[in-house]
């Protein structure tokens, strides 16, 4: 190779290198769809890709909705799936292949129980077996799934909360069904009271398994062994300088490198009201952060570094983290919080240190349920919330920042009326509408006005109302804003068509 493609070389490899950490400093989640579902909220979320076809499965209080993706984020429907005893909510999910077949595993929080079902070729399910909670397991509200393979066979391991606290183990047989083959209860030493997070590393040829402890504020390392069971490697608790766990609830990992990382966040107990809810109420609130534990050659967990929230970050509230992308030995994560309403993305390098970079508040509580799910090249997110007046789940686009400048953001909204709206209603409703300056402050502006085009192209819409936003927030905020939904609920039934459209302008 000549001095002079090697000089080519260099500075192309250089200017690349250049691209991508520019890129992934300055990405941002970007609304791409969102649709309604049939339970009363969204407790959590999973996909799963099955022959080419990509699915969302939203889990709520009753029953679960199935839907496709696509690579721009478009869901579309494709039904719904009743839970045991229609109760719920589907707390934990996860999708899997066991010995050829495809099967999504569900926590039946109050129905104490296990399903398992069948993924069939169009996404929809088929449910396959039952496992009930029995005095030797915790599977009684159960919260948490987590398949783990091993070379002689795979298994479902599942975190209890309340009532049943403690970690259990069942082998996955190729029918589906569950075969129980360890439980540990929690106790003094370990934290596994409100497993709201598992991960799992394989380090050497062997396999460890890390829980967060919501309710006893720390987490636990476990070896897994070959024929399911496992045993406590080391445990760390909560403190006010080197880690932030008390409430210790989202658990992910990666590895960078030649290095495993854990990656933890919690919801302060502090954000809990309910009497009686937190079992130790002597805890301090030293603030929020999210932490990272390196994985020492043992398996066990070290404190590493800790990501303290400040003004400039959205992790009030954590309830889920996502990895979104890892490439060039750096990882990109989506932090999903439950009283900041944000999703927060983060980096994480090589040398395990975590750097926020954009936040999107999106307008609604994050309870559990964010998803990442990769399409070919496309880092897509999908959201939902425990809001029981929401009833939406909403995808993103994890991509690099675009720069509006001094733009603004036009929404307008052209509605056309039922012929058996009375003029009182439409009243109120036009009153209705131009009160959401007074609800949602991030509107700027709003103006309205009746159609008065002589053209003959207006379709019969015949009012328009123009809204003025200064940043995606906004938007986002007005869109998911409990006072938006409640108009929309309100006049839905006046409404016989609309169309919107946003734009951005210079104003």
């Amino acid at each position: 190779m000549s001095r002079l493609t090697l000089c080519i070389t260099f500075i192309a490899l250089s200017l690349s290198q250049l691209c991508i950490s520019q890129t992934t400093n300055d990405l941002m989640p970007y609304l791409q769809d969102f649709k309604s579902v049939s339970a009363n909220n969204t407790v959590t979320l999973t996909s799963y890709e099955k022959n080419g076809t990509h699915f969302v499965y939203a889990g709520g209080f009753g029953g679960i909705d199935i839907f496709s993706l696509n690579k721009e984020g478009k869901l579309n429907p494709i039904g719904t799936q009743e839970l045991y005893k229609k109760e719920g909510p589907a707390r934990g999910m996860v999708a899997d292949n066991i010995s050829g077949t495809d099967f999504l595993f569900v926590a039946n929080k109050f129905g104490n129980a296990i399903e398992t079902f069948k993924i069939l070729d169009d996404g929809s399910l088929e449910r396959l077996s039952l496992t009930m909670d029995t005095d030797e397991t915790h599977l009684g509200i159960a919260i948490t799934l987590q398949v783990v393979h091993m070379n002689q066979g795979s298994y479902l391991f599942i975190g209890g909360l309340e009532e049943t606290p403690g970690l259990s183990s069942f082998k996955i047989h190729k029918d589906g069904k569950l075969i129980h083959v360890q439980s540990m209860k929690d106790d003094e030493k370990i934290h596994t009271d409100g497993i709201i997070g598992m991960f799992t590393h394989k380090l050497k040829g062997k396999t460890f398994l890390y829980t967060g402890g919501f309710q006893d504020n720390g987490v636990s390392s476990f070896r897994v062994y070959e024929n399911g069971s496992f045993k406590n490697i080391n445990n760390i608790s909560d403190n006010t300088t080197d880690r932030y766990l008390t409430g210790a609830y989202p658990v992910t990992g990666v590895k960078l490198g030649d290095n495993h990382y854990i990656i933890v966040g919690h919801r302060h107990h502090k954000y809990y009201k309910r009497n009686g809810f937190i079992k130790n109420p002597d805890f301090v609130y030293h603030g929020d952060g999210v932490s990272v534990f390196k994985v020492n050659r043992k398996g066990a967990l070290e404190p590493h570094f800790v990501l303290k929230d400040d003004e400039n970050t959205k992790l009030q509230g954590q309830t889920r983290i996502e990895v979104v992308s890892v490439d060039n030995n750096e990882a990109i994560l989506a932090i999903g919080t439950r009283d900041d309403a944000s999703i927060q993305l983060c980096k994480l390098t090589e040398d395990g240190t975590l750097t926020p970079l954009n936040y999107l508040e999106n307008g609604f509580s994050i309870y559990y349920g964010l998803r990442s799910h990769q399409i070919d090249d496309v880092n897509l997110l999908i959201a939902g919330s425990n809001r029981f007046d929401l009833k939406k789940i909403a995808t993103y686009k994890v991509a690099p920042k675009v720069d509006r400048g001094d733009k603004v953001l036009r929404h307008i909204v052209n509605l056309k009326y039922k012929k058996e709206a009375t003029e009182v209603e439409l009243n109120e409703a036009v009153n209705a509408f131009l009160n959401l300056k007074k609800e949602i402050p991030e509107i700027e502006n709003i103006e309205w006005g009746l159609n008065d085009s002589k053209e003959g192209a207006s379709k019969g819409f015949t009012h328009a109302f123009t809204l003025t936003f200064k940043d995606d927030h906004a938007r986002e905020i007005y869109l998911f804003h409990e006072a938006h939904i409640t108009l929309v609920n309100k006049i839905g039934p006046l409404i016989g068509d609309v169309l919107v459209m946003d734009y951005w302008t210079k104003p």
